[in-house]
């Protein structure tokens, strides 16, 4: 008899997106001949740049000649993607990486999903709040979460995050052997300094424990001050795992790739306590198991990204984001509401009027005024009371989104 793993069945009946896509879809329905306009999910609308259009279409020529022609891939990544991104990510803000410590993959979400895979299923873990769900959703699946309660799960660590505390997420006062960290954050579009990042870097390394670093919005920080990489804190090497995303800066949602830098003095300790072992060295081996690599077409438009013209040409995407970010955040502001992040992320953090349960504001914006959101309890228990916005939609929606909003915001009073 095939027993199912019952941890499943602890999940939500459907990821959060699923249900929003679910309602949208009844309003529809019934009001056919409104336009919805999404600001909900973080999808991008921008087309791929010429860059690496030019590039795709290169390596598909490769791929249709005998001598060109490319079949399994190495499992870290082609070199000339590895390369590119030591050179252009990393050395530029003094930080020196092997080529055997970057793993490029299909894109950040399922490195994060599955990189729990490393760490036994009874270590302790700790996420912002709110945070993104599939961070939580995977520890779920192995069984290392506990059971939910109220929203909560019994053995996970939350760091509130909230307008209370300025957004920055206070010091476990326990220890927490797995800690999750996004920044530029999803979903408050907030950040962190060298100085507060700092902070997490030294608990992890006084208390032997990991950070998972999700790094997948480092291009849209216009703050100088502000870090890209945890890796520009010293000691980060010893205990962090980073991970990035071309999907957002380069518009690869439909094109899939990203990658994960795992160092190689980052290890963990057995249960005897005897012997550390090599992270990257796991990750290898797993991913020589499970995974066949990012195809060679995903790659060579990623390197494409980091050639002159392509690097350009996304700094040119990624601002227009942010214009529409800036667009939002004026409008959402003459408005009354209270809006954090939009500055230096592509999200938008808007508390409702009078803390109106987020679901419930959801359903009114979206039959008031046929403007999607995300509801921010979908992102955990401090999301209560908040929507999140994405600026990924083309400008001339942003625009009307902030019209329509504008005129259902006077009729409600």
């Amino acid at each position: 008899m095939a027993l199912v793993n019952e941890h499943f069945l602890k999940l939500t009946e459907s990821y959060l997106f699923a249900d929003i896509a679910k309602k949208v879809k009844a309003y529809q329905v019934s009001h056919p001949r409104q336009q919805v306009i999404s600001l909900g999910i973080g999808d991008v609308t921008q087309p791929l740049c010429p860059a690496v259009i030019e590039a795709m279409h290169k390596a598909v020529e490769e791929m249709g000649s005998q001598a060109t022609f490319h079949g399994y891939g190495p499992e870290r990544g082609y070199d000339f993607l590895r390369e590119a991104i030591v050179k252009n990510d990393y050395l530029p803000r003094g930080i020196h990486l092997d080529l055997s410590e970057v793993f490029v993959g299909d894109g950040a979400k399922s490195d994060i999903g599955n990189i729990q895979e490393l760490v036994r299923w009874d270590n302790s873990v700790g996420v912002t709040d709110p945070i993104y769900p599939v961070y939580i959703d995977s520890n779920v699946m192995i069984g290392r979460a506990g059971v939910c309660d109220k929203g909560r799960w019994s053995n996970v660590t939350y760091f509130p995050t909230t307008a209370e505390n300025g957004f920055v997420p206070e010091l476990p006062k326990q220890r927490v052997d797995v800690i999750y960290l996004c920044y530029p954050n999803n979903p408050t579009g907030t950040v962190l300094t060298k100085a507060q990042l700092r902070q997490w870097v030294n608990y992890a390394l006084h208390n032997d424990a990991l950070i998972f670093f999700d790094a997948a919005y480092e291009a849209f920080i216009q703050d100088d001050t502000i870090p890209h990489s945890i890796y520009e804190i010293r000691g980060a090497r010893r205990c962090a795992i980073e991970f990035r995303s071309y999907s957002k800066t380069a518009g690869f949602t439909g094109v899939r790739c990203g990658y994960t830098v795992i160092p190689k003095e980052l290890t963990a300790v057995t249960i005897d306590g005897r012997q550390r072992v090599s992270l990257n060295r796991l990750w290898e081996r797993r991913q020589s198991t499970k995974f066949n690599g990012a195809s060679y077409l995903a790659q060579r438009a990623a390197s494409a990204i980091y050639t002159p013209e392509g690097r350009k040409q996304t700094r040119e995407t990624v601002q227009y984001y942010i214009g529409n970010a800036r667009v939002m955040r004026e409008s959402l502001s003459e408005m009354g509401f209270k809006v954090y992040g939009g500055v230096n992320a592509p999200y938008l953090w808007v508390q409702t009027p009078g803390r109106t349960p987020s679901w419930r504001f959801f359903a009114e914006m979206l039959y008031g005024a046929g403007v999607v959101c995300t509801p921010g309890v979908g992102f955990g228990p401090s999301g209560e009371g908040y929507v999140r916005l994405t600026a990924f939609g083309s400008r001339e929606d942003c625009r009307e989104a902030m019209r329509r909003l504008q005129r259902w915001m006077q009729v409600a009073g």
